[in-house]
């Protein structure tokens, strides 16, 4: 027998988690010794706890399985909370180790002394404390089996001290998973009426729906009915560019988006829930789905994706049915004033084959869907729960996921400050990411949420809320202070030629693009009066003005 320690990590092995993202503590102290005696277990630092947590996030996006957070007390996982917030929403699979005081100690109420496991639920549906060495190896399998699924989810074992010391640990064989079921006939049958009634139909697409296999079994039902394909706001994993069939996601601005929903008599959601606002605004809906528009779930996030599409193929004759694949199209280099739009501009000529993007540029990526919607096939990781900060460390994710890989990551310069320490991890792992900071001095998005919430005329006190320039971040100094080769660029062809000296180089670099928010000046002060007009403007016009926001 060996110590609970030793035997939780092989048993973590034996279910194939042999990824674990780690800030450690006092308390885990016997984990971290244990790690030496499972060569199969790959452990990877972080200087902060919500980099670990994005880190297992974008690592178990790409890998397709869980990850191992590796957390000290109800304080460290607290730090933690956002990325893990963020993963719930994405239905992302990971398995947090939460280190606590050992089960005597708890009495005396010490000074890291508090209740984890209530910190633990707000983003995590499974969690225990394990109460001795001889239960722990089973409250992880069962742990393991939750954060499985379907749908994945963030699981939570709280590891006391004297448990992983404890002697008596048996390791235990990975738990069975039981195949989802897919959609029942009396659906299938009614969602294919729906689709051959002559009325304006679209599918919205989440989750497991937005990989190629899926992909191109719903481009065959689109193909064959009519029907429009739509993407959730932010997917989890989305699978685009040439030889896929191309998806319009939905847009942020709730406006917008109920320009792209309007005139629809049917909506049929696959692993995904319906549309609304990410915020409420005085006046405005918070229901994005269109008056009179008839809702038909295909696959919850429970059944199986795969199989209920197969299904409906199969019931609307659409299994030899041609689907529309997105063609081989790059922009061209950029030219002339540099902007956020050139960098996207830049990324959709030069990205490789099978790039990943981390895409948390906020108001500096509206228009990298469309630059890069030709490009060579890649995967596209989002903001699922919109808390920013993920971007930096699920590159560090997918890059140990996908070691063969490209990871371009871009982020704000106030968003990638939220975990800025990422990029130690990337330098120590030698991890081949390009980190694209888009420096505008400002919380751009909040400006322009300042101006649609309607919170009236602001002064300088309001404005500096949202201001970054005094004291200028050093992108540069940042990097290079945490070992990452970095650069800055003021013109566009600075900007080309670093992003080309990075994708030939392998190994971590981060360019800093010095550029003007997308949205300022007069731009921002009437793009709430736009939004406003949207619903009572004709269709095509409506239609647009959406495609020149945001296309």
């Amino acid at each position: 027998m060996s110590n609970g320690a030793n035997a939780l990590i092989q048993t973590l092995v034996n279910a194939g988690i042999t990824t674990c993202f780690s800030n450690p503590g006092t308390s885990e102290m016997h984990f971290v010794a244990a790690l030496d005696t499972v060569p199969e277990m790959r452990a990877v630092l972080t200087l902060f706890e919500g980099v670990a947590t994005g880190a297992a996030d974008g690592y178990a996006r790409m890998a397709e399985k869980p990850a191992a957070t590796l957390l000290h007390l109800s304080c460290g996982l607290g730090n933690g909370l956002a990325n893990l917030h963020n993963a719930r929403k994405g239905k992302v699979p990971i398995l947090n180790i939460v280190g606590d005081h050992a089960t005597y100690h708890t009495q005396y109420d010490s000074q890291l002394q508090s209740d984890i496991e209530t910190v633990a639920r707000n983003v995590s549906p499974w969690v225990r404390t394990s109460k001795s060495t001889e239960a722990l190896c089973q409250d992880a399998v069962e742990a393991i089996a939750a954060c499985m699924g379907p749908p994945g989810q963030v699981a939570t074992l709280i590891l006391p001290a004297d448990v992983s010391w404890g002697e008596g640990g048996v390791p235990k064989p990975a738990p069975k998973i039981s195949p989802p079921p897919a959609a029942d006939d009396a659906t299938v049958a009614a969602i294919a009426t729906a689709l051959q009634s002559g009325g304006k139909t679209a599918i919205l697409l989440g989750g497991r729906a937005l990989r190629a296999p899926a992909l191109m079994a719903v481009a065959r039902i689109a193909a064959r009915t009519g029907a429009k394909l739509f993407s959730e706001v932010f997917p989890t994993r989305l699978e685009r560019g040439a030889g896929l069939p191309p998806v319009e996601r939905i847009a942020y601005l709730a406006e917008l988006a109920s320009v792209q929903l309007a005139g629809l008599n049917n909506l049929i959601l696959v692993d995904v829930k319906a549309p609304v606002a990410f915020f409420a605004y005085p006046g405005k809906k918070s229901y994005l789905v269109p008056d009179g528009c008839q809702l038909f779930e295909l696959a919850s996030i429970k059944q199986e994706v795969l199989g209920s599409l197969d299904k409906l193929s199969k019931a609307v004759g659409a299994a030899q049915a041609m689907p529309v694949l997105q063609a081989l199209k790059r922009p061209g280099l950029p030219r002339g004033k540099f902007t956020a739009d050139k960098v996207c501009k830049a990324l959709g000529q030069l990205m490789p084959e099978n790039a990943i993007l981390v895409d948390e540029a906020i108001t500096s990526g509206l228009m990298l869907a469309m630059y890069t919607a030709g490009a060579p096939r890649h995967d596209v990781i989002t903001l699922t729960g919109g808390a920013i900060g993920q971007g930096l460390p699920s590159a560090v994710g997918a890059a140990i996921a996908c070691p063969d890989r490209k990871v371009i990551a871009l982020a704000g310069d106030g968003s990638s400050m939220y975990t800025i320490q990422a990029l130690w991890t990337m330098a120590r792992e030698k991890l081949d990411v390009i980190s694209i900071i888009f420096n505008n001095r400002s919380y751009a998005v909040l400006n322009i949420e300042l101006q649609r919430v309607g919170a009236g005329n602001v002064g300088e006190k309001a404005r500096a809320q949202l201001d970054l320039r005094t004291p200028a971040l050093d992108f540069v100094h940042l990097g290079e202070g945490m070992g990452v080769s970095s650069r800055r660029t003021t013109t566009t062809d600075e900007f080309v030629a670093a992003l080309e000296h990075a994708l030939r180089t392998p190994g971590p670099h981060l360019i800093e693009a010095i550029v003007p928010p997308t949205l300022a000046g007069l731009k921002l002060r009437v793009l709430p009066h736009i939004l406003q007009s949207l619903a009572n403007l004709p269709r095509p016009i409506a239609n647009a003005l959406k495609r020149k926001i945001a296309p």
